[in-house]
């Protein structure tokens, strides 16, 4: 087991030890076809990637972006720090005729892509979540930006801090806790279903998750609320957000 020291930038032990799970892993599939949340967040994706072209998906899983998007004529690329997960990938795309690429690497650090390179890019499932530190989050987003070509889109899906289905004591800490600062203020714990230490997941306020957008440079375009049940929502019944940002011309 690698220990904590070598743990890769942006990823604490909940995290390594959630990717590495091979229950998790041999599970993932069924748990992304069953999920309101992951229908929601592909036909999001339809809509913000209308024509063929090549795109980025950051922290791929198993890859169901890239295989839906291959099938249509794209040229996908996903990037995870998983290798399990992107065996599973590469079988999943084994019958698939469209394009696709699979690389391991930390989304934290730069990525191996020429400057300006594609269409469109994608961070779903609260994978953004999942990094741990501001500083940390903002490179990923950061790799977006100088992945996409001018005009590119970005499909960027985060958690709400706010959302009651977290419980009155976790939200009212939450509410606190943002309006006091502190540098981990929307990192909640959760007890971890594969038998590794607690995974911490980053929720974010809707305007924290527009200001990492514009902050890397994107121009935010639209945003939709969506209910735990992967349906429009409002208020604390918001379980998250999807995010369509541009790369200025």
């Amino acid at each position: 087991m690698i220990p904590d020291w070598q743990l890769p930038p942006g990823v604490d032990r909940g995290l390594w030890d959630y990717l590495h799970a091979a229950e998790m892993v041999a599970t993932y599939d069924d748990q992304m076809h069953t999920s309101p949340l992951a229908t929601a967040d592909v036909a999001f994706c339809e809509r913000a990637f209308p024509a063929p072209g090549r795109l980025l998906d950051l922290g791929c899983g198993t890859g169901r972006l890239c295989v839906h998007f291959a099938r249509k004529g794209f040229d996908c690329v996903g990037v995870d720090l998983s290798e399990e997960m992107l065996a599973k990938a590469r079988a999943n795309a084994a019958s698939v005729e469209g394009k696709t690429e699979w690389l391991r690497a930390n989304l934290v650090e730069p990525l191996a892509f020429p400057a300006a390179s594609f269409d469109y890019a994608a961070c779903l499932f609260s994978t953004l979540g999942m990094v741990r530190g501001t500083e940390n989050r903002a490179k990923v987003v950061a790799n977006a930006f100088r992945a996409l070509k001018p005009g590119g889109v970005f499909v960027l899906h985060a958690h709400n801090r706010f959302f009651r289905g977290l419980g009155w004591k976790r939200v009212l800490r939450q509410r606190w806790g943002t309006l006091f600062g502190g540098p981990t203020v929307g990192d909640i714990e959760m007890s971890q279903a594969y038998g590794g230490a607690p995974l911490t997941l980053h929720h974010f306020t809707r305007d924290e998750a527009q200001r990492v957008l514009t902050a890397a440079g994107f121009t935010v375009k639209e945003t939709a609320s969506f209910g735990i049940d992967g349906q429009p929502a409002a208020g604390g019944n918001v379980y998250g957000w999807l995010m369509l940002a541009e790369r200025p011309v």
